[in-house]
């Protein structure tokens, strides 16, 4: 059963051919623009590479880039088709490329559509990436001399300072670790062998947050260090008041950050791939339409042209059967290949060992 068969007229055969035209050639713009975006999604990865552990968020901007190429050239190759669709004495040498090119435009397009799906699902990957990579930069906040690590306090500062948030959950993931050098204490002090002693593992640990943390908007002088005690500070209530320093984690900024960005690149490749899936669709009406005009002395004719020759099952089926009769065929020969290069083994006689 032939699936959603139309007739075409001579001047609809134009008009659709002129009309797959111009979308081929948005979709080559569409090609483009996903290429773009997909490299400007790289690049904000990469800037922020130190306070990521892993790189499988970056499949995403990977595929964007690989499918926004291949586009270029696909519907170059379609707008090309178009024009010697115009001409059926021109249109015929096409034919034998339609089929492959059908198949690797839907390929394309359904590698497109995977992209998509990644740019909404990511999310708990670019958690769990920024939730180790962010704990790492603030452990190594304090290594300015370190080779590898020399940039990390800056980095984690400006950070925090663009994205207005404090520490990996929050401000308190500063309290945890030593984030001020040893090159920067005074060991003669009272107050900082005690606060050693106080410590396991011989760790300076205060409640303080580097200046970073600091709210330019708050109208008092910026508190970070003994953030816990009261009485450390003219009319201070740590539990009460609000504080002038970012509460907000760098974990839940990053992530609601990178989001909105995918999700924005999400929708702008599903509108591309809309009119990818035009493209595909119109070409496949043009292909069988001119098919029956090949080898006619009526160009005019009215034809019918059709998405599939046969039902959706039976097509599906038919492909499958190929695809397992491509694979039996492979593993046949290469079953054979073995057993020639066997016998040829059996064959050559052994050298006498002198």
């Amino acid at each position: 059963m032939v699936l959603m068969k139309m007739k075409f007229s001579f001047q609809k055969r134009v008009k659709l051919a002129q009309a797959l035209w111009l979308l081929s050639w948005v979709a080559t713009i569409g090609g483009a623009v996903t290429f773009s975006l997909g490299v400007f999604l790289k690049t904000e990865l990469q800037r922020r590479s130190e306070v990521m552990d892993n790189t499988e968020i970056h499949a995403v901007p990977n595929t964007l880039m690989i499918v926004g190429l291949a586009s270029l050239g696909v519907n170059f190759f379609a707008g090309r088709m178009c024009q010697d669709a115009l001409d059926p004495s021109r249109f015929p040498r096409w034919k034998g490329l339609l089929q492959p090119y059908l198949a690797v435009a839907v390929f394309l397009a359904l590698v497109m559509l995977v992209a998509i799906v990644m740019s909404y699902a990511m999310k708990g990957n670019l958690e769990a990436s920024l939730k180790v990579g962010l704990k790492n930069g603030i452990r190594y906040y304090k290594d300015t001399d370190t080779p590898g690590r020399c940039y990390q306090k800056q980095t984690i500062d400006q950070l925090q300072m663009e994205f207005q948030c404090c520490g990996n959950t929050d401000f308190r993931d500063w309290f945890e670790v030593q984030w001020v050098s040893n090159r920067y204490l005074d060991f003669n002090s009272k107050e900082v062998k005690d606060c050693i002693k106080s410590n396991v593992d011989g760790h300076y640990l205060v409640d303080s947050v580097p200046f970073s943390c600091c709210n330019p908007s708050s109208p008092r002088p910026c508190i970070q260090h003994r953030l816990t005690n009261d009485s450390a500070h003219y009319s201070y209530e740590y539990e009460a008041e609000e504080l002038n320093i970012y509460v907000r984690g760098c974990r839940e900024a990053l992530v609601s950050y990178y989001m909105g960005l995918m999700n924005s690149i999400g929708a702008g490749v599903l509108s591309i791939f809309l009119v990818q899936m035009s493209v595909l669709v119109s070409l496949r009406y043009l292909q069988t339409a001119m098919e029956a005009v090949a080898g006619q002395e009526n160009t005019e004719m009215e034809t019918e042209g059709y998405l599939l020759e046969k039902s959706v099952k039976a097509t599906a089926k038919e492909f499958t059967d190929k695809v397992l009769t491509l694979l039996q065929l492979n593993q046949v020969q290469a079953v054979e290949g073995q057993a020639a290069e066997g016998q040829a083994a059996e064959a050559t006689p052994e050298k006498p060992v002198s």
